[in-house]
C-alpha cells in the first residue's frame, strides 16, 4: 500500500489487537478488517477519518463488553 496521510496511519495503528488476550482479540480484529477494507477502498479525506474515528469507538465498546462478558462468566 503507497504512503497513506499521517491521520490515516495513526487511526489504522489504533486498531491493532496483537497485543489482546485470545479472549478479546477476535472481537478487535473484525474491526481491523473493516478498517483495512475502507482505507483500501477509499481516499483519505475528512469522512474517511471520521469513519475510522467512529469504527474505533466501536470497537473500544465492543472490546469493553468482551471484558464485561469474561469477567461475568462463573
Amino acid at each position: 500500500m503507497s504512503a497513506r496521510h499521517p491521520g490515516t496511519e495513526h487511526l489504522l495503528s489504533l486498531f491493532a489487537y496483537g497485543h489482546l488476550p485470545p479472549h478479546l482479540a477476535p472481537v478487535s480484529a473484525r474491526f481491523a478488517d473493516l478498517a483495512d477494507t475502507l482505507v483500501t477502498n477509499l481516499s483519505d479525506g475528512p469522512e474517511l477519518s471520521t469513519a475510522l474515528r467512529k469504527l474505533v469507538e466501536a470497537k473500544d465498546c465492543a472490546v469493553r463488553q468482551a471484558v464485561i462478558d469474561f469477567r461475568s462468566k462463573p
